[in-house]
């Protein structure tokens, strides 16, 4: 596909409060190997290839197996993630779903919180809100996929 036009140079504005949100989840004290996979399962709900592509590269930089980014949209079924995982990857389904589902169950939210502080909490949510906004902007124009390049690449 082709890409309609670039987001980035169109709107810097837009950008800039983009990467203003994106650096207070980065800031949160989340693990940063908990948000790649949040940020890739949200990424594969939305059929959003670009982030798919960078999420899944960053991760595998910072040392995540593939066979756990290969399980990824099957994770219930997959022993290979913690309680606090399986929380998050619930927690964001239930929020990047939220326009079918009309809620988030109480279960959900329940599990969530065994595993989450208030705080850890909403600064979880804050990163589902953010790369579902992600998602929106590289889907509907379109980014060009594959050259992004990890900068945490060599690093693990």
């Amino acid at each position: 596909m082709e890409q309609r036009l670039d987001y980035r140079t169109a709107s810097p504005e837009a950008l800039e409060a983009m990467l203003r949100v994106q650096m207070q989840v980065n800031r949160s004290g989340l693990e940063e190997s908990l948000l790649e996979l949040v940020k890739s399962r949200a990424s594969q709900m939305n059929g959003c290839a670009w982030c798919l592509d960078m999420h899944t590269k960053d991760a595998r930089a910072m040392g995540e197996t593939e066979q756990r980014l290969y399980l990824l949209p099957v994770w219930r079924e997959a022993p290979c993630y913690s309680e606090r995982e399986r929380a998050a990857l619930a927690w964001t389904e239930a929020l990047t779903d939220l326009a079918s589902m009309h809620d988030v169950p109480d279960a959900v939210y329940e599990q969530a919180r065994r595993h989450f502080d208030a705080k850890a909490l909403v600064d979880l949510t804050l990163a589902v809100i953010t790369i579902n906004g992600w998602n929106r902007l590289n889907v509907a124009f379109r980014t060009k996929v594959g050259d992004y390049v990890s900068p945490h690449a060599g690093k693990h």
